[in-house]
């Protein structure tokens, strides 16, 4: 379907609309999920290569909507009866959704390190990509911080999957929230240091399963009084720092216990299968937002957390 993409461009309006596509974001993460209770699982053992393909399209699907990537990669494999994925392939799900956001940003966020690099030299901060690329570095540090003080506790909840459906309903009432009381008003250029940092607390407590990190930020950023665009192109770049540190962290300890040829395998089809996936929910959200609320997506996260807290879906 044709669509347009949008470049942030402060000194031409914004917004610059170029070619791209749009995929429905809501109707795919409905089909992906449709797609995998309905895939026959493999029984026992490690995650094999057909079930990391699933759970990388499903993180890719599911990482930049706001309905929680890492809620879902806990409960599907779950619901059928797939082993644990464990942190280990959840990091690189998410490091291959972080390449997407790369390659979609690449000259975005290489203009906002020329920036920031120029303002370290002048001691000036009149450009407004280098305010923002601080902006993010503020932003990033509360998620920095407590990812390393409550690492072990946060392992533990992806084991949990009516913990992570529970966290799916707090983020619908966030996405309502947003949607009933923010005035969406402001541009990403006035975000104050103050404001990035709320979002980055945001981010920080949505490391939680269940607890969507794009729909708290964006939503904490139309509360701030942000406009939709403006708060969900702010989100993705932010995820950029958080994601990256995170995901090299575990990335050295999986390599440091060690890692067979068989699961390479298994973890870079995953990482391909994300990457592929999360370009096009990157592009999909981003011409959403312009045109609709976020309301939908509430509904997807009440109605799937509800129905694995009451056994439905078991």
């Amino acid at each position: 379907m044709r669509a347009t993409k949008l470049r942030y461009a402060p000194n031409a309006g914004d917004y610059t609309a170029v070619h791209a596509f749009d995929k429905r974001p809501v109707v795919l993460a409905l089909f992906i999920d449709a797609v995998i209770i309905a895939a026959s699982a493999i029984g026992g053992g490690r995650v094999t290569l057909w079930q990391a393909i699933l759970l990388g399209i499903l993180q890719g699907a599911t990482e930049f909507l706001p309905v929680s990537s890492s809620g879902h990669l806990v409960i599907v494999p779950h619901l059928l009866g797939w082993p644990d994925p464990g942190l280990a392939l959840d990091t690189i799900l998410h490091l291959g959704t972080l390449v997407a956001i790369l390659i979609y940003f690449w000259s975005d966020l290489w203009r906002l390190a020329r920036a920031a690099l120029k303002s370290l030299r002048t001691r000036q901060l009149d450009d407004p990509n280098a305010r923002l690329a601080w902006a993010l570095v503020v932003a990033t540090i509360p998620g920095g911080i407590l990812g390393v003080l409550l690492q072990d506790y946060f392992e533990q909840l992806f084991g949990m999957p009516k913990a992570a459906a529970s966290f799916l309903l707090v983020t619908a009432a966030l996405l309502l929230l947003s949607e009933y009381l923010a005035k969406r008003e402001l541009p990403i250029t006035a975000m104050s240091w103050w404001h990035a940092l709320l979002i980055g607390l945001a981010q920080a407590l949505a490391i939680v399963p269940g607890l969507s990190r794009s729909g708290s930020t964006i939503a904490t950023g139309l509360l701030l009084g942000y406009r939709r665009e403006d708060a969900t192109r702010f989100s993705f770049l932010l995820a950029v720092p958080i994601v990256l540190g995170g995901g090299l962290y575990q990335v050295y300890k999986v390599l440091r216990a060690g890692i067979g040829g068989v699961q390479l395998q298994i973890f870079g089809a995953g990482f391909l299968a994300a990457g592929l996936t999360g370009y096009l929910a990157i592009a999909g959200l981003l011409m959403l937002v312009r045109r609709r609320s976020l309301w939908p997506f509430a509904l997807y996260c009440a109605t799937f957390g509800v129905l694995v807290l009451t056994g439905v879906l078991a």
